[in-house]
């Protein structure tokens, strides 16, 4: 490939993230503008603006015909991203595209396919991560809010002027969500269904006995306060037992990682010092049923040991 037509690739990749940048990714906080506070005036639109909101419009449409409108902004808001779902995935297929040109102009076909391959996976992981990460903190923080609740409710608060009052004292992300309960309520929505929708995005089975306590106290009454330090007691015993269960599968989880590691390490080593060796796999049927059989191998050890040291209780 000449040097040429590499340069226009990259000019290419660079334009494209540049309009990106200006039209797709949300503007920080500013100040409003006085022409905006004015109904009458109409809000002017540049054509890099009309474009990223028709490409928004697309990637909606084709989301909410396949059905997975619902599904991805679920997801998103387990993550904790207040990023739209349409601009995400035009986040995600530009990055895609820019890997695949970026792939192709180094390397021909195959980095350019696992350049674009590696930027969805790598946004999958990316929820998954940050909303693994941010249920792990609403577990932290629940026993901390529950006697926030409980002390709000014996000084005389609502029931609802308690779950404000956590929204407003409590750390992101109990804080957050519990925001959003008032906000709901607000408009109309039933407690009982609020709290349920938080326990199932959270993931949170203490959260269950915490929305199901509140549910039963709201039908047949009674004290409360009492309830949510029984639930709080039990809470930081489960998170306790939670604690000491993760320092002791730690070393299980490092071991699996250093063994799963290990054959892609000593591959690598043998290909950079003796490749002849290596290359003896790639020369007979016999040497690409080997790699089969290890490739085989490797997963099933990888998933067992995963289940060994993923202990639930």
């Amino acid at each position: 490939m000449s040097p040429a037509l590499l340069f226009l690739g990259l000019v290419a990749v660079a334009t494209a993230l540049l309009l990106l940048a200006l039209v797709v990714l949300p503007a920080g906080p500013g100040r409003v503008p006085l022409s905006r506070l004015d109904p009458s005036v109409v809000p002017s639109s540049s054509a890099l603006a009309g474009a990223g909101a028709v490409a928004g419009a697309a990637v909606e449409k084709a989301l909410a015909k396949r059905g997975r409108l619902a599904e991805g902004a679920a997801a998103l808001e387990r993550a904790g991203m207040t990023m739209r779902l349409p601009d995400f995935v035009l986040v995600v297929g530009l990055a895609t595209v820019a890997g695949a040109a970026l792939g192709f102009a180094l390397g021909g076909l195959l980095p350019a396919l696992l350049l674009a391959a590696a930027a969805p996976l790598g946004a999958k992981l990316l929820l998954k991560f940050r909303a693994g990460r941010r249920q792990a903190a609403f577990a932290d923080q629940l026993d901390d809010s529950l006697q926030l609740m409980a002390g709000s409710l014996r000084a005389g608060h609502s029931l609802l002027r308690a779950v404000d009052s956590v929204s407003q004292e409590a750390a992101a992300p109990t804080s957050e969500e519990f925001s959003r309960i008032v906000n709901e309520t607000r408009v109309g929505r039933d407690l009982n269904d609020a709290l349920d929708e938080v326990a199932a995005r959270m993931g949170s089975d203490d959260f269950v006995w915490v929305a199901q306590a509140i549910a039963i106290h709201r039908e047949v009454g009674g004290n409360l306060a009492e309830v949510l330090d029984a639930v709080g007691h039990t809470i930081r015993e489960r998170n306790a037992i939670r604690r000491q269960v993760k320092a002791l599968s730690a070393e299980g989880k490092l071991s699996a990682i250093v063994l799963m590691a290990l054959p892609f390490g000593v591959t690598a080593f043998i290909s950079m010092t003796n490749p002849a060796y290596i290359g003896r796999f790639t020369e007979s049927l016999m040497g690409y049923a080997m790699l089969g059989a290890a490739g085989l191998m490797l997963v099933v050890g990888g998933l067992w040991l995963k289940k060994t040291v993923a202990i639930k209780f």
